[in-house]
């Protein structure tokens, strides 16, 4: 079953209403989406701007807690209405000097993404964590079919 939110048009299942109603309740902070990634087995929340520290709690308390109440890696992104700057908190904690959407009509739209040689590694993330963050956030809101390093 899905549920749709009317300002995004966003779906959302039954199992993340769930567990946005969760991470509210630990957090105090209203999550804006959840996306349960099952595939680098995590579950990534996109939160309102200015609200990630305390999304975060002091010295990650809040992250502990729902890693252990969800038994996953728990990843907090600040939301923002311009897509170049929803990548580039996506890639956080990378420095991004520059992202350019450009849409290829048959190919759809691609984020390119400029970082310097030493934060690509960071950017990317172990097993590639960093960068499909990215892309899934880009493809839910925005419509984006891939996020590349340019």
């Amino acid at each position: 079953m899905w549920i749709k939110l009317s300002a995004s048009g966003i779906k959302l299942s039954v199992e993340q209403m769930k567990t946005m109603r969760i991470f509210e309740g630990v957090t105090k902070v209203s999550p804006l989406d959840c996306i349960i990634d099952k595939k680098l087995d995590r579950i990534i929340f996109l939160v309102k701007r200015g609200t990630v520290g305390m999304a975060i709690g002091r010295n990650g308390t809040n992250i502990k807690k729902l890693k252990s109440i969800f038994g996953k890696d728990v990843d907090i992104v600040e939301n923002d209405e311009e897509p170049e700057r929803l990548i580039k908190n996506a890639l956080g904690p990378a420095k991004v000097l520059k992202v350019d959407v450009v849409d290829r009509k048959r190919k759809g739209k691609i984020a390119f993404v400029k970082v310097s040689r030493d934060e690509r590694g960071l950017a990317i993330g172990k097993d590639g964590r960093n960068i499909e963050r990215a892309r899934v956030i880009a493809k839910r809101h925005f419509d984006i079919e891939n996020v590349i390093i340019a």
